[in-house]
């Protein structure tokens, strides 16, 4: 798998996103994957918002999230069906101090985005992943993430296959759409590189016309880890 991220101008509030890509990238080949920061994605659809007092900021978040609670240095948030900071809005990269919010929908952005540049570059296979940064609990540095893709299988399914000993799958997958976005964000970067676009070429994929976009999505009740984390002590969460 080869990933090459793409150095690019600065783009601006409305600037057109298909336009900003053909003019950076002259070809892309069959059976790519385009990583496109969330960033530009949220630039190009204008949604940012000038807020300068902590209770405006709050209500912004609480508009933008199914569910809002303090954490510890700042707002943890349920934002479109993930657990985040602050909604996935910040100021980094911000021209004039504005916040910049999530996309409304990276699905059917990503799918836009896919349409239009499948056909300027006469492609039957592309995948474009809309990528984001997360912190995980515990555990220090963000990785990336995919707010929403188009064009490929999110989930590889192993359940009902056997390993390599013979015995049964019954609950493994792999997570292959926020895997990609992570070994993206890694060559992208975090600060001032202006890379907010990478090509992927080579990678393990199965492209598709059609994408689920519940199939990353975890039911609460069902999540592994909710039972330990209301159980661990208060004296070492303060830690």
């Amino acid at each position: 798998m080869r990933i090459k991220p793409i150095r690019t101008s600065i783009l601006k509030k409305k600037d057109d996103l298909p336009s900003f890509i053909k003019s950076h990238i002259p070809k892309i080949k069959e059976g790519s994957v385009l990583v496109v920061t969330s960033k530009i994605v949220s630039l190009s659809e204008g949604r940012t918002e000038l807020h300068k007092t902590v209770k405006t900021r709050e209500n912004l978040l609480r508009r933008e999230s199914e569910y809002v609670t303090e954490g510890k240095r700042d707002w943890i948030t349920l934002t479109q069906g993930m657990l985040m900071h602050a909604a996935g809005m910040d100021k980094s990269n911000s021209a004039d101090d504005s916040y910049i919010l999530l996309p409304t929908d990276a699905y059917a952005s990503a799918k836009r985005l896919r349409t239009t540049l499948m056909k300027h570059y006469k492609l039957s296979s592309l995948g474009v992943i809309i990528s984001d940064s997360r912190g995980l609990p515990l555990r220090a540095g963000v990785v990336g993430v995919a707010l929403g893709y188009a064009g490929i299988k999110g989930i590889r399914d192993y359940r009902g296959t056997k390993d390599l000993f013979g015995r049964s799958f019954s609950h493994e997958q792999v997570n292959v759409a926020d895997s990609l976005a992570a070994a993206a964000v890694v060559s992208m970067g975090e600060g001032s590189e202006q890379t907010p676009l990478a090509l992927i070429e080579g990678a393990y994929v199965e492209f598709t016309n059609t994408t689920d976009t519940t199939e990353l999505r975890k039911d609460i009740a069902n999540d592994t880890y909710l039972p330990f984390l209301s159980k661990i002590p208060k004296k070492l969460l303060r830690k």
